[in-house]
């Protein structure tokens, strides 16, 4: 299904791991509504304390419709990562496709307030769903 699978990415001495959830309790595939949680972990892998100050998110459905989503944070948060140190999260988004991919960026400074860009993985969004092919 795809759906243990973790992807992984390190930038810059901070490691990014997704695991994908396909929620079929809170999906309607007749309404063509499909959603999906994923967990989150970053990884401090450095020696000095970071601070992650905003995401933006590409998610693109199996029809190739994009939507950037960006933001302040994570979950309402911006936190700060110590050496060492794990932050993780969960959140969900939901797509009118049995399928999607999404691929992401959290922009970070680091202890002297100098921004960099941190990628998030590529991951696929599956569902059992989108093995029905229609010819």
């Amino acid at each position: 299904m795809g759906g243990n699978r973790v992807y992984c990415q390190i930038t810059k001495s901070i490691r990014v791991s997704v695991k994908t959830t396909f929620l079929e309790k809170q999906s309607s595939p007749r309404e063509s509504y499909f959603v999906w949680a994923y967990q989150i972990k970053i990884e401090n892998l450095g020696n000095a304390k970071v601070q992650l100050l905003n995401r933006k998110w590409s998610i693109t459905d199996a029809d190739g419709q994009t939507q950037i989503v960006k933001g302040p944070g994570v979950v309402g948060e911006q936190p700060f990562i110590q050496p060492g140190g794990t932050f993780e999260y969960t959140s969900g988004t939901p797509l009118k496709t049995p399928s999607g991919l999404m691929v992401g960026v959290y922009e970070m400074a680091d202890s002297q307030g100098i921004e960099f860009d941190v990628n998030v993985p590529a991951f696929s969004l599956d569902s059992p769903y989108q093995k029905v092919k229609l010819n």
